[in-house]
This record gives structure tokens, sequence and C-alpha cells, in this order.
């Protein structure tokens, strides 16, 4: 392995206002990270499994940001990047981040580019689709459900949250970055004009009594789930433009599943092969 310049030596840091530590600055402050993190091409990695596996995934370190602790276990990754280390006290990461970070690193990356959602349904079988959902736990769960049982991909509609915003990767345990993902432009349009354009099955995930019961769906060789926010659930609109309704049978009482729950059933439904 080279040798790495001197620009990631590991430089300490006392001082909260210190601009090098400004990606990491009010990281609780959720509205100003949602403009901001896009806007500025970057997103926060933490723990050492996210940041490792966010390198594997291919994207490129803006800086580190450790207790001292931490030098050791990532020595392989500071030896392998120019970008810079810096050493920080946990007090004073909690005054920049604005919490206690547990697991003590944290990485500011460089976002890739979005795929276009056309080149990302052309290699695909099973896709999920999920409209406003705005809730990072769910966008994490959901991700960490496809990664785990077999989905293809993730379209998002444009109200969808960031899977790349800091609690969305680590509830995903970084399987944001192994389950491609794009966003549609116009909603509920591009479900016709993209999704079924390209050969999609649309079924749209419900509640609702009159739904067809997920596991009598006939078996299609591309297939694509619409779920919906927690609470709502999926518009008129969007279940107008679905194909078919379907709804996971419920017992004792309970009318729905938390949508994080929801789509795991139903993604091990849709990759379960043909009785």
């Amino acid at each position: 392995m080279a040798r790495r310049t001197a620009v990631a030596d590991p430089l300490a840091l006392d001082d909260p206002d210190d601009p090098r530590l400004g990606d990491y600055t009010a990281l609780t402050d959720v509205e100003l990270r949602r403009r901001r993190e896009p806007a500025e091409g970057l997103f926060i990695a933490e723990g050492e499994k996210v940041i490792r596996r966010a390198l594997t995934a291919g994207y490129a370190m803006r800086s580190l940001l450790l207790s001292e602790k931490w030098l050791d276990a990532l020595g392989d990754v500071i030896a392998a990047s120019d970008a810079p280390v810096y050493v920080v006290a946990p007090a004073v990461v909690e005054q920049v981040t604005g919490y206690h970070v547990h697991r003590g690193a944290l990485a500011a990356m460089h976002r890739k580019p979005l795929p276009e959602p056309a080149a990302l349904l052309a290699a695909a079988r099973r896709v999920a689709v999920m409209e406003a959902v705005n809730d990072h736990t769910n966008i994490g769960a959901i991700f960490r459900s496809a990664a785990a049982l077999g989905m293809d991909a993730v379209l998002l509609s444009p109200d969808c949250a960031d899977p790349l915003y800091r609690r969305s990767v680590k509830v995903s345990m970084g399987a944001v970055f192994s389950v491609p993902y794009a966003r549609l432009e116009r909603w509920p349009q591009d479900l016709d004009a993209v999704v079924r354009t390209a050969g999609f099955h649309l079924a749209a995930l419900t509640p609702a009594a009159d739904a067809v019961d997920l596991a009598a769906l006939p078996r299609h060789d591309r297939l694509a789930l619409l779920l919906g926010a927690e609470g709502p659930g999926l518009t008129r609109r969007a279940q107008q433009a679905a194909d078919t309704r379907v709804r996971i049978p419920m017992s004792h009482g309970v009318d729905s599943l938390n949508v994080g729950a929801a789509a795991a059933v139903a993604f091990y439904a849709l990759a379960a092969p043909p009785h």
C-alpha cells in the first residue's frame, strides 16, 4: 500500500468553531442538514462499519473525525486516504455535532450522482417505490430489508426523505450503499411513463380490505411495489396509477403494520420462488 501523504496525518483539534470541522456542525438540526447536505454534495457516515461500507461502495471521503481510541481501528482507512483526519476529544465532538457520538467515528463523504430511473430499471426485476416516506428511520429500515431480501433497486418520489441522511444510513447499517436508487421527477406520472414503460407491473401495498392478498398476487417477471408514508399510506392518485392493490392479511384486530415491517414482509413474499 502506498504511503499516505502528509495531509492525511491525524491532526488534533480542540476548538469546536474550527472551520475545518464545518462538515460536522449541528448534525441534530434535521432541517438544516436536509437542505445543506445535498446542496453541498456531502453526507455523514457514522461508525466504523458504516464508514467502511461507504468506502467499499465507492464513496470518496472528504474528512474523518475521530476520538483518539479509533486511530488504531481505522489505521488502514487512514493509511489508504489523503483526506484530512481530525482527532477531537469527545466533549468537543459533542459541541460540534450537538450530540454524544457513541461510536466515536464520523466521516464526511462525497455524494455520487444519482442514476437516471430508466437506466436503473433496465437491469432490475424487483423494485421498491416509495411515496412521501419522510421518516429517516423508515427509509433506513426499508433499504436494509431491500438489501437483505433481494430487491434490485429503490425509486423515490420527489418528496421522500434523503437515504443518505445520517439517521437513514445508520438504521440501514450501510445498506443504502448497496441498493441502487433514483428519484422520479414527476409524481405519479412517472409511474406510468418510466416504471410501467420499463415493463413493470405496479402493485400498491395498502391495508384496504378490498385489496388482493399479497400471497395471491400472480407472479410477474418484473414487479414494482409501491409503499406509502407511515400513517396516511399511499395517496389515492398513487393507488389509481397501480395495476393491482395488494394487502398483507392481519389478525387479532391489527389493522396495519409499520411501513418498514410491511415492506420486509412484502419483499420476502415477492422474492420467494413460486410454489
